[in-house]
């Protein structure tokens, strides 16, 4: 397949959110309370809630910026590329980048969306709608052929969880964002009752349960003093744990159709990983008492499981042994593990190298993640208009030049490359921890 025949769906990317996006959806009493962005003396820009101070971290928004500025320093809006937080210049970069479609994880609130829960119940849940009818209606609904909606958990409460599911499942959303431990952050494990109404919405509705790395707040444990590589390659190691859990949990057996997608979590990893299940399931199952209904753990792994990848040479390679249904690819827009806007150009070059056949290529890029969030794109865009080189052409004369952008020196901000240790307090600020 020609790179610019290939059509490009991103299960993966994020949004920088925009200073005005609770205006026209959060009730008005509660409007002098929410979170705020504000511009700092430094030329920063951060949100903040109540005692909550929450950087716009430099590795969470490099798109089009040189690899010397990447780092942990917050940055204001005016230093980071405008499609990172407005809607109508991410989709300029899509079209660039050859990008048809794309699922947009949050940034402030964490990807769990804790930072809204409060000791107010009204308020918590009236901030978190708001969030996701700015999402859906907003970013999502300005261009319906462009981006997948996915919206925030009431993960504080299962029940309400549960409801607000329901409610955009109505508006047709199929995919929830979750806490890929959410032990870690205080609430009851996978293997508790407690979220069997949050299951059973997720089924009901046919949405996927959406688990980001690090949505927890807790990325890799190693040493305090380690170099920033040590955490930057672990980082992908952080879903393992939460693929165990959940393969091993009650409701991937309760619930045939249950879908949990493992995102940003790479491939190269599952299958090692499905190889090790099978074996514990062979040597223990007996005394454990696990039981998948005459599968193995591998097979039922594919019936629940979709993974992504970016580049990904390893899991290409092994993509018949995950699960050809099972992948999908990723952008990761606009974190500093994107490829953008070179994407297609660096995926057709892993494509090729491993001869991906076209059928193959097609459910990878774009005709699982379809499937799996129920989502169409070619009711509103055809097929022609939707490959690499159509968009590229419409995005004809859009600058995506690397520049410089940030405005300060470094260490100005007390940032730069610095340790383990500030990436995990930016994950926990990120997080609502």
């Amino acid at each position: 397949m020609n790179k610019d025949d290939m059509i490009l769906i991103s299960v993966d990317d994020h949004v920088v959110e925009p200073p005005d996006m609770f205006k026209n959806h959060l009730p008005k009493k509660y409007l002098d309370e929410a979170p705020r962005l504000v511009h700092n003396e430094d030329g920063s820009d951060t949100w903040q809630f109540r005692d909550v101070v929450i950087p716009n971290v430099a590795l969470n928004a490099v798109a089009g910026r040189p690899k010397e500025e990447y780092g942990l320093e917050p940055q204001g809006l005016d230093e980071i590329r405008p499609g990172c937080w407005k809607v109508d210049e991410r989709v300029k970069d899509m079209n660039a980048g050859g990008i048809l479609g794309s699922v947009c994880f949050p940034s402030f609130p964490g990807f769990a969306g804790r930072l809204f829960a409060t000791e107010d119940p009204d308020f918590s849940l009236a901030l978190l709608q708001a969030y996701n009818d700015w999402h859906v209606e907003e970013w999502c609904g300005a261009y319906p052929a462009r981006f997948i909606p996915m919206t925030l958990p009431v993960i504080w409460d299962a029940e309400a969880c549960a409801k607000e599911i329901r409610r955009n499942a109505e508006r047709g959303v199929h995919a929830l964002t979750f806490s890929e431990n959410p032990a870690a952050m205080g609430y009851p494990s996978f293997h508790d009752d407690y979220w069997t109404p949050v299951w059973e919405a997720l089924v009901d509705t046919d949405t996927v349960m959406n688990v980001h790395i690090g949505s927890s707040g807790r990325l890799a444990i190693t040493a305090p003093d380690a170099p920033m590589d040590v955490m930057i390659t672990l980082q992908p190691m952080n879903i393992v744990q939460a693929a165990a859990d959940l393969l091993w949990s009650k409701p991937i057996k309760k619930y045939p159709d249950l879908k949990i997608a493992l995102s940003e979590g790479g491939t190269g990893w599952i299958p090692y990983f499905l190889e090790r299940a099978d074996r514990t399931y062979e040597m223990h199952s007996t005394w454990t008492g696990q039981d998948f209904g005459g599968k193995l753990p591998s097979e039922v792994f594919r019936d629940h499981f979709l993974t992504c990848f970016i580049s990904d040479p390893v899991g290409v390679a092994l993509r018949n042994e995950i699960g050809i249904d099972n992948i999908c690819w990723e952008a990761d827009y606009p974190h500093s593990d994107s490829m953008w806007p070179e994407a297609p150009e660096q995926l057709d070059e892993v494509l090729k190298a491993h001869n991906v056949p076209d059928v193959e290529i097609n459910k990878m890029t774009y005709e699982n993640a379809m499937r799996w969030y129920h989502w169409d794109p070619f009711t509103h865009i055809s097929k022609e208009q939707a490959t690499v080189g159509a968009l590229r052409k419409a995005a004809e004369g859009h600058d995506v030049s690397i520049q410089a952008l940030s405005h300060h020196k470094e260490g100005e901000r007390g940032g730069g490359a610095g340790h383990f240790d500030a990436l995990q307090a930016a994950a926990r600020g990120n997080s609502g921890d």
